[in-house]
């Protein structure tokens, strides 16, 4: 019965999800998850949010610090310049279904009281965040999911993946059950962190115009 909590060693999200129902309701229910220990220090779930079925999904890694208070996906500087990349590469943001593999925010603090940093989750909690996502690609049932970083592509694609062996290439694999085709890139936020930004954006779109290319724009 979605709600029962998961035995502390379990990892997964699997009691909390609700079957057969609708985005909404799948959102409602991914509230009170408590599948992994990231919800003890997390303000909230932040669920996926777009249109359902959607040609494009993006997956990303996690939440972050505005993602965590906002309580949606992709909000922050890393998701300003993902929307800026998108339209620069000829897909529109507002028809794509936008979620993380993981829904809440892992943080670090250097000192009480100071600014939240970002810690990236591990696959242990990425794959028990796992049922989320696959209850979400049910829903949306997108012709091409863009995959954002190493974690999205682990949570995916298993422990092997690594993003940048396979950034900007069309890849078709079983995920959950389904046929599916998937373009990795990096997460923007690395983009934000590389030395030589403009250069680090521009192999970001260019990775971008690839799935144009598999999926042809939004329109």
């Amino acid at each position: 019965m979605a709600g029962t909590p998961a035995p502390e060693d379990a990892y997964t999200a699997e009691p909390f999800v609700a079957q057969g129902g609708s985005l909404a309701a799948l959102r409602e229910a991914a509230a009170g998850c408590r599948g992994c220990p990231l919800h003890r220090a997390a303000t909230q779930t932040v669920f996926g949010t777009g249109p359902a079925p959607a040609r494009l999904m993006l997956v990303g890694e996690q939440p972050g610090d505005q993602e965590d208070r906002q309580g949606k996906p992709f909000v922050g500087p890393a998701g300003k310049l993902l929307d800026r990349a998108l339209a620069q590469a000829g897909l529109d943001p507002a028809q794509a279904y936008v979620t993380n593999a993981v829904k809440h925010f892992k943080f670090t603090r250097a000192e009480p009281r100071k600014r939240r940093i970002h810690k990236a989750p591990s696959l242990r909690e990425a794959t028990a965040c796992g049922p989320w996502l696959a209850a979400e690609l049910a829903l949306v049932e997108p012709e091409l999911i863009v995959v954002l970083g190493a974690t999205a592509g682990k949570a995916l694609l298993g422990s092997s993946f690594r993003v940048n062996q396979v950034r900007g290439t069309v890849l078709e694999e079983e995920i959950h059950g389904r046929p599916e085709r998937l373009v990795p890139t990096v997460h923007p936020s690395a983009v934000l962190r590389a030395d030589d930004r403009e250069q680090a954006y521009e192999g970001l779109v260019a990775d971008l115009k690839v799935a144009v290319s598999a999926l042809g724009p939004l329109k």
